[in-house]
């Protein structure tokens, strides 16, 4: 795997300050959101680097991003203790639900955009139902003992992971929790395609990917800087590699199966690459980072 910023102007900011989320649109992902400090919401085309439209209606900053299926919405959260669902085309806000105490972290819709799921610093998670008009969530979770970092919704299923130490994986259809103690605050979490296994970014400076069949460490990637900020990690090329930032400013990638370092790359300064979204298709990365601007990487 070689990674090398893209032949076009490689930084496609518009940000005052860090970028905290960084997302690619449904599909073929041709666009690239981003969400940052300055409570501002970019919409650019990655390969023009052409800034396309601004979203403005935050007032504290905005942490987490997630796009539906069919690319005309997407939600917003933050500091606001609201989420925010956008029209795309005409960059209004659709719906605001508000219900939790504190700053939201994160947020993901299900297959259909029916129901967006968020979580935040007040330990709780809550599923909204988009389509109808209530104001009030369709269930709430409370089972985190400290905040949730970060979730991913999957068929059936949603996975959270909270700053308690521990991986929850609530199973819709049955009714079930399952628990998986990683033991160090979690700060990423995200799914293989197939669904049979796990990413999970934690504070002792490892990302595991854990099988949710049995629970177990499948295997653990290390090396890269991660005692003090909540770092993103994913996939790349197909679930072939496992990629993060770094507290350091570099950009780490791994060979998912044994678990060895392919790729380190420095990015963004050498500040903090807090943020990174994968888009197989385009063979194309992006990192934000807290030096404000988000990066464009290839993939060969």
């Amino acid at each position: 795997m070689v990674l090398f910023p893209s032949h076009q102007a490689a930084t496609v900011s518009r940000h005052v300050g860090p970028v905290h989320c960084v997302t690619y649109s449904a599909g073929a992902g041709q666009y690239l959101l981003t969400g940052g400090q300055d409570r501002k919401i970019h919409l650019f085309n990655p390969t023009t680097t052409s800034h396309i439209q601004t979203y403005d209606a935050h007032g504290y900053e905005i942490l987490s991003l997630s796009v539906s299926p069919d690319n005309s919405r997407f939600a917003s959260v933050g500091g606001d203790k609201s989420a925010f669902l956008w029209d795309v085309s005409t960059a209004k806000t659709l719906r605001r639900f508000a219900g939790h105490y504190a700053r939201i972290n994160t947020c993901g819709f299900n297959h259909d955009a029916s129901i967006l799921v968020t979580g935040s610093f007040d330990a709780t998670v809550r599923l909204w139902d988009v389509k109808s008009n209530s104001m009030k969530p369709v269930m709430v979770w409370d089972d985190g003992k400290d905040s949730i970092t970060s979730l991913v919704v999957g068929d059936g299923e949603v996975i959270t992971g909270c700053v308690d130490g521990k991986l929850r994986r609530y199973d819709l259809r049955m009714g079930q929790i399952y628990v998986d103690v990683i033991g160090h605050p979690i700060t990423s979490v995200t799914q293989t395609r197939d669904e049979n296994a796990v990413l999970v970014s934690s504070l002792d400076e490892t990302v595991r990917l854990m099988d949710k069949g049995t629970g177990g460490c499948l295997m653990s990637y290390k090396g890269h800087r991660n005692k003090e900020y909540r770092i993103s990690s994913t996939f790349a090329m197909v679930d072939s590699y496992v990629v993060s930032g770094s507290e350091d400013g570099y950009l780490w990638a791994w060979d998912i199966l044994e678990g060895k370092c392919v790729v380190k790359e420095r990015a963004h300064g050498g500040k903090v690459v807090s943020a990174i979204a994968v888009n197989d298709g385009r063979r194309e990365m992006a990192t934000a980072g807290v030096d404000g601007t988000v990066v464009i990487w290839r993939i060969e």
